[in-house]
């Protein structure tokens, strides 16, 4: 199946202008991230969370009056997807379940007109918690090590540099899109959480996977077209792979767009990081990972 037939599309000849656009978007969340950061799930913080649903829509303000009677009035208080939702969390630690207990103590004590019912009650230890973030970042350094190994050994070394510097681009882009939205939009809670640890993790293997595909049919065009530039060749490769793109791609999307507004709060950052991070893989296939293979193969033609 084909969406285009024969397109002779020059997505090349605007590489440069694509490389300014990428490194705004990436220092616009760069930025976001030095001065507003991420906020952290409690898999990677440690202490308690606990998401509360009351029969009514709570005031944030006698909640966390109600939990300054335990000393834990600097607790993080939030709507949590609809208004009758809470999102409580502290980094107090405690035996057990002692923690949440006495939030919910005080809370029915304080409150007694506010029924609620515990959604969720999860209990992380600090050390538990670094350990997570360490790791995270470890499998996603593997996982990017592993995939410039094999595309170097695949195809060149030159291939594996742009898939990876592409791969580099889609984490960015999507991090950055995180720090910047979250809080934004209401009911949109955009925390780095293992699900989205998760999400970065299987966005490297789809980005990598259009990439591979597109690195194949340059090389095989450039057996069949040998009288072509190396431009010439690398455009006629992202026409001739362009219509399998965007039926793959366009079908992650729509599961992830499905997913994200019909998939209930849990799921929702995971399908809103792949979302974004599909997007920018699809972009960076054409726009990072060939240029850079093209720009490097001139600038090493010049200098021999």
């Amino acid at each position: 199946m084909r969406l285009f037939r024969k397109t002779n599309i020059d997505f090349l000849g605007v590489r440069k202008t694509m490389y300014l656009l990428s490194s705004l978007v990436i220092l616009a969340g760069i930025i976001s991230l030095l001065v507003k950061g991420v906020d952290y799930g409690i898999d990677f913080r440690g202490g308690t969370e606990l998401v509360l649903s009351f029969n009514s829509k709570p005031d944030i303000a006698q909640v966390r009056q109600a939990l300054g009677t335990i000393g834990l009035a600097q607790s993080e208080i939030k709507s949590f997807g609809r208004d009758e939702d809470l999102l409580i969390r502290t980094t107090e630690q405690g035996e057990g379940t002692v923690v949440g207990d006495r939030i919910k103590e005080a809370i029915r004590t304080t409150l007694p007109d506010l029924q609620f019912e515990v959604l969720k009650e999860d209990k992380i230890g600090p050390k538990i918690g670094e350990e997570l973030r360490r790791d995270a970042m470890y499998a996603i350094t593997a996982s990017l090590l592993v995939i410039l190994a094999y595309i170097a050994i695949r195809f060149t070394f030159i291939y594996g540099v742009g898939a990876v510097v592409a791969l580099f681009h889609d984490v960015l882009v999507a991090l950055g899109v995180i720090s910047m939205l979250d809080g934004v939009i209401p009911g949109l809670n955009l925390e780095i959480t293992q699900e989205v640890f998760a999400a970065f993790l299987t966005l490297v293997g789809i980005s990598v996977n259009d990439t591979v595909v597109v690195f194949d049919r340059i090389r095989e065009n450039l057996k069949i077209y040998r009288s072509m530039s190396l431009h010439e060749v690398i455009n006629r490769s992202l026409n001739d792979t362009l219509s399998r793109t965007i039926i793959t791609q366009g079908t992650v999307l729509l599961v992830l767009i499905i997913l994200l507004f019909l998939g209930g709060e849990v799921t929702r950052g995971f399908a809103f990081t792949l979302t974004v991070g599909t997007i920018a893989g699809t972009y960076s296939s054409i726009y990072i990972a060939s240029a850079i293979v093209l720009d490097w193969s001139l600038r090493k033609k010049k200098t021999t």
